[in-house]
């Protein structure tokens, strides 16, 4: 068998050849990003587009609105999300410190290096939901990663199973060209194999359209 390309620029070719265009984010403003962001955390994402739902209903989609909403009501408009009280919390302590940025425009206006420190300043927003924000919402270079990514390219073999977030991120924006929209396509491609061929548990490795650059994925067809 010939030599497969194992670079992460390859390995992402293979997938966009097999998934096409992905044209994430869904969200229709670089705020619902963040919202999005915040409670997608531990749950599916059907779940968080029917508590967004819930928010826009009632005309709460906005950093001011959630901020003033009664406590009560927004726990309500959340629980669909899981874990309400917590996320309830981090949303409006979010959107505080949104508002005190200067909300869309002001974020914008700031150098990406300054716009992620001020937000993962805030309780409860780690790097991947920062970055997420960063990246879909207002379309800075910035590479996402999360435990897709993680699982994917240390199974490859491209990367140790133990690498950090920063150092995972920093392999990325090292080898792809530092574009917002091609690092927008990679992340979406990324949850794509990894939701539908490399699961933590049964992968579909035999139609997984990585192999057979990947080691895991030859291991467990050869029964070794």
């Amino acid at each position: 068998m010939s030599a497969q390309p194992r670079g992460l620029p390859a390995l992402l070719d293979r997938l966009a050849r097999a998934f096409g265009p992905q044209q994430w984010w869904p969200a229709e403003s670089a705020f619902e990003v963040l919202v999005g962001a915040v409670l997608t955390q531990n749950t599916a994402w059907r779940n968080v587009e029917t508590a967004i739902a819930r928010l826009r209903a009632r005309d709460w989609l906005s950093p001011s609105a959630i901020v003033n909403a009664p406590v009560d009501e927004l726990r309500e408009c959340l629980r669909p999300s899981g874990y309400y009280n917590v996320k309830t919390q981090r949303l409006r302590a979010a959107c505080e410190t949104w508002l005190a940025l200067g909300g869309e425009a002001g974020i914008d206006a700031m150098p990406t290096t300054t716009a992620r420190a001020e937000l993962l300043a805030v309780r409860g927003l780690g790097p991947e939901s920062v970055d997420d924000v960063l990246l879909y919402g207002f379309h800075r270079p910035v590479f996402v990663v999360d435990a897709y990514t993680r699982r994917i390219f240390s199974r490859v073999g491209v990367v140790p199973a133990s690498i950090g977030y920063d150092d995972l991120q920093a392999a990325f924006e090292a080898e792809l060209p530092r574009d917002a929209t091609r690092f927008n396509e990679a992340h979406a491609l990324i949850v794509s194999v990894g939701k539908d061929y490399c699961r933590p548990r049964l992968p579909r490795c035999s139609a997984c359209p990585l192999q057979p650059a990947c080691d895991h994925g030859r291991s467990q067809l050869d029964g070794t």
